[in-house]
């Protein structure tokens, strides 16, 4: 008897550990993300995946993307710590999964918006969350006396990035149009280089003094403008090596230069998956 009740000891104790192992790891799944305040009636929900915007209103809330689908809840349950409302839109700035992952998760309970060519690329790419709402050029979305106007203002990081830009704030959410690391450009779904650039520029047309980027740290209107800077002085430089006999194969390891921050973040997908058809498209600029 004292034998069997030994085990059954065990056996509880171990019961009671696996219970308390799940209920970890679902708290860890749920403490990805935090939530904080850019400026009055706009905060940023910031962790793995692209930043978020938080447009708030008087009769609801307007999200700019929404990560992964893992994040839906969490995103809705940090949006719920600033404001009793709903999420009434989600806009999303282009189609990659780390800013439209949550897609399926907020049709159920608001409308998502995008640019006709992100949906295309979703499509494609048989994504999960289909946006019902797109645009070609501009739209806008009034909801609780706040306009928030969407643009396309060209390509860059894909063929269907949307700016977002809050003009009562004098703020923008620019998606990874602007990266506070180093960014990608996806050339499978129309990125451009040169494109970039000018679509940057089009962005510093706008009157703002503050921009959310898809990753990394707000930043201010300097910020945006050191960012155009380097895509120029990078697409210079890959111009200077081919002008001078480089090929494709030592592009990754020539392009790095110790006053261009992107090439210096070996593990970044500008050195890991962007040299290669950077290579390509500034060769044919040049031929």
């Amino acid at each position: 008897m004292k034998m069997k009740a030994r085990r059954c000891q065990i056996t509880l104790g171990l019961l009671s550990f696996f219970v308390l192992l799940v209920g970890s790891t679902g708290a860890l799944s749920q403490n990805r993300l935090n939530i904080s305040e850019v400026k009055e009636g706009l905060h940023v929900i910031t962790g793995p995946g692209g930043n978020i915007g938080v447009r708030l209103t008087s009769e609801g809330v307007i999200l700019i993307d929404d990560k992964f689908p893992q994040d839906f809840q969490e995103i809705r349950s940090l949006v719920a710590e600033v404001t009793d409302l709903p999420v009434r839109y989600v806009i999303n700035t282009h189609h990659h999964g780390d800013h439209s992952g949550s897609n399926a998760g907020f049709l159920q309970i608001a409308e998502v918006i995008t640019h006709k060519n992100a949906r295309e690329n979703m499509v494609r790419g048989n994504q999960d969350g289909l946006p019902r709402l797109i645009y070609s050029d501009e739209t806008s979305v009034f909801l609780g006396g706040v306009e928030v106007r969407v643009f396309y203002m060209g390509r860059g990081h894909t063929n269907g990035d949307s700016v977002v830009y809050f003009p009562d704030l004098k703020t923008v959410h620019g998606g990874d149009l602007l990266h506070g690391i180093a960014p990608f450009i996806d050339y499978a779904n129309g990125g451009s280089s040169r494109g970039w650039v000018g679509t940057v520029n089009n962005i510093l047309s706008l009157d703002f003094d503050t921009a959310i980027p898809g990753h990394g740290d707000i930043m201010d209107r300097r910020g945006v403008l050191n960012f155009r800077n380097q895509m120029e002085a990078v697409r210079q430089r890959m111009m200077t090596l081919i002008r001078g006999g480089l090929n494709a194969v030592d592009a990754p390891s020539r392009i790095v230069d110790s006053n261009l921050s992107w090439t210096q973040v070996e593990d970044g997908l500008f050195m890991q998956r962007s040299i290669l058809g950077f290579f390509d498209e500034i060769s044919v600029e040049i031929q």
